[in-house]
């Protein structure tokens, strides 16, 4: 990819990972007139894409081959190298010029080596996570924490911003993964207290659809509480974030703080409430799944 503007008709898009967030944000490109390539562990879960004329490649390697910018979305750290940097992954096969983007919550030292064997081919890398989940996606409000060389980012924030409501450059490689750790420990603690607050309401007999109005607009208001609570009231479970994948986040966070000799409690806590989440069974649950957790420990059957 030239220094060029980004263009529908002339920019070609590939796409690896197209689950739960990846549809929505790759279908955006696609309404906005960019041609796609996609790759996904599973062909099935690419088929609204590859129905709207998305082209399906065989591997990571074959999108990179048929791409001038290209996003990653994955799940677990292993599965950004393996798509990145293995054998058949993108940086791999990519032309010099093109630039890859991993949007998965991932480790910021991967993000590191992932600009590094980049560099060496003459290909761009950023590091984006996102935030905003199912919804964020499906709307096209994500936050997107960048990581990288700034030109970089402005040659394709235009792309990003069919996707992203905010578009933050955090700094060089590796810092789109730290901010993104900054937003998950909110979140971590943030969902305790939420869960907490609704169960006690439960038990105290009040109206929590009404509770949850007037909690929304004064100090207690939060994305969490707006999105999450009318789900939880309604015993709705259905993942915008899983819970497995929320557990790698707080695992990497908590190595991270380990490293840079930082004590975080309340992070800590989150992280165990979650894996207790996932030994019950709810790992595939959207994260304000906590509350049946929390539930469980004070034996109350939420709905």
């Amino acid at each position: 990819m030239s220094n060029a503007a980004v263009a529908p008709g002339k920019t070609r898009v590939g796409w690896i990972g197209t689950g739960v967030m990846g549809l929505s944000m790759c279908g955006h490109l696609m309404t906005a007139g960019y041609s796609a390539t996609v790759f996904s562990r599973s062909r099935e879960r690419s088929r609204p894409l590859l129905e709207r004329g998305a082209k399906w490649a065989a591997s990571p390697g074959a999108v990179a081959a048929a791409s001038d910018v290209v996003f990653c979305i994955v799940g677990v750290p292993g599965d950004v190298r393996e798509v990145l940097l293995g054998e058949e992954g993108a940086i791999a096969v990519a032309r010099p010029g093109t630039v890859i983007v991993d949007m998965t919550t991932s480790e910021p030292s991967l993000a590191l080596t992932i600009s590094e064997q980049a560099r060496k081919k003459g290909v761009d890398a950023l590091d984006a996570p996102v935030s905003g989940g199912d919804v964020g996606a499906r709307e096209a409000r994500l936050s997107i924490f960048v990581g990288g060389d700034l030109d970089v980012l402005e040659r394709v924030r235009p792309l990003l911003q069919l996707m992203g409501k905010t578009i933050g450059h955090q700094g060089p490689a590796g810092s789109g993964q730290h901010a993104k750790m900054v937003n998950q420990i909110v979140i971590a603690t943030g969902m305790i207290g939420l869960c907490e607050a609704l169960l006690y309401g439960y038990k105290a007999g009040l109206d929590l659809e009404k509770l949850l109005d007037t909690l929304a607009s004064g100090a207690a208001g939060s994305w969490s509480l707006s999105n999450y609570g009318p789900r939880i009231l309604e015993g709705n479970f259905d993942p915008g974030f899983l819970v497995e994948h929320f557990i790698k986040d707080m695992a990497i966070a908590l190595d991270e703080a380990r490293r840079m000799r930082l004590s975080l409690p309340g992070l800590a806590l989150a992280h165990q409430l979650y894996v207790a989440l996932q030994a019950q069974g709810h790992g595939r649950k959207g994260t304000h799944a906590l509350m049946l957790a929390l539930a469980r420990l004070s034996e109350v059957t939420w709905r």
